[in-house]
């Protein structure tokens, strides 16, 4: 008799035993279809899929399982007091990261690749989910940034046609600023800057504060460029017979009458060393997520084209069907292209798909 009963429990449960092994299945199988196909922003969109999901899967199950309706009822009243009690204890972070997310997907003031600076994170955005945002910084290094911190703090984001490089010095009050603004334009200029100026800051009890600046095309190579700004600052007053130095120097360390604080071996026609570009070192993972971001644009581009001349191709004659089928040729090909790439970029190896 207790072997019958056990047994008709095995095959009262076996409904929802199945059930729930199809949701789980169902549940993977959808995550990974998502992250194979993903595109710009879709962890956010992925994750709340996943999460209505899977709390339609936990109810799916609770209304198979071989119970009475009363005692059903009360599962989902408890389960209704727990969602409740853990929402109200998490808003402050929970909730807020979660809304905060949505909040700056709608803005969508920057993207996958960018350099931002908030308060004191400076770095170029590598992924932006429903809860964080994910910065590689200049020292290689992934930080997590809870999106509420970005939504509660000013984000200066680089615009990617263009940005200001500029650097501050401090030079004696002996110096004619004439002079010294004429050299640190050709400073700004041999750095490769355009619209180069030159401003006075402050002029304090002891120097002269120069501020020397330019507009740089190239954002990806932001690091690389300051530092060369500095590099060319160096040379051109060097080689001018201009030290760089405060004059209250002179106060803490008492020198010959006449001698400079210039290099003694300063070579100036030395060519300098290259080595590799520090941003292709310190920015590789926002680098590909700058590249995934261009190429899943290109790709909806392309693919809004080709549905365009499809369109073209059912009215047009003559002439006009060879122009457009070379060029519906042209976009199915690059097209397969951008997917090979992409699929590269997302670590799939060609033989994958």
């Amino acid at each position: 008799m207790e072997t019958q009963d056990l047994f008709q429990h095995v095959i009262n449960l076996a409904p929802a035993v199945l059930t729930l092994i199809v949701v789980t299945l169902l549940l993977a199988l959808m995550n990974y279809l998502m992250r194979r196909n993903q595109s710009g922003e879709l962890p956010v969109v992925r994750q709340v899929i996943l999460l209505l999901s899977t709390a339609a899967g936990i109810l799916l199950v609770i209304f198979v399982l071989p119970i009475s309706e009363t005692s059903r009822g009360q599962i989902l009243s408890l389960l209704g007091i727990v969602i409740t009690a853990v929402i109200a204890l998490s808003s402050t972070t929970f909730v807020a990261n979660i809304m905060a997310g949505l909040m700056l997907r709608a803005v969508n003031s920057f993207h996958p690749g960018d350099f931002i600076r908030c308060q004191e994170m400076f770095g170029r955005v590598t992924e932006r989910g429903l809860f964080h945002t994910e910065i590689q910084t200049e020292d290689r290094d992934l930080a997590t940034v809870p999106n509420l911190f970005l939504v509660t703090n000013p984000v200066t984001v680089v615009h990617d046609s263009g940005t200001i490089i500029s650097a501050t010095l401090s030079l004696g009050y002996d110096l004619s600023h004439r002079h010294v603004e004429e050299l640190l334009l050709k400073a700004a200029e041999d750095a490769g800057l355009s619209d180069a100026f030159v401003l006075v800051g402050e002029l304090g009890d002891f120097s002269v504060s120069y501020r020397v600046g330019g507009f740089f095309d190239d954002v990806s190579k932001l690091l690389t460029a300051k530092s060369n700004l500095r590099k060319k600052i160096l040379s051109v007053l060097h080689k001018n017979g201009v030290e760089i130095v405060s004059p209250n120097f002179m106060n803490q360390r008492v020198l010959p009458e006449g001698q400079q604080m210039i290099p003694k071996s300063y070579l100036e026609d030395l060519p300098a060393s290259e080595g590799a570009s520090a941003e292709e070192i310190i920015f590789d993972k926002a680098d590909s997520a700058a590249e995934k971001e261009s190429l899943k644009q290109e790709q909806v581009e392309i693919k809004n084209r080709i549905a365009e001349i499809t369109e073209l191709l059912k009215d047009k004659t003559g002439q006009d069907i060879s122009i457009l089928e070379t060029e519906k040729a042209t976009a199915e090909k690059r097209l397969k292209e951008i997917d090979t790439n992409l699929g590269t970029l997302n670590g799939e190896k060609p033989d994958d798909k």
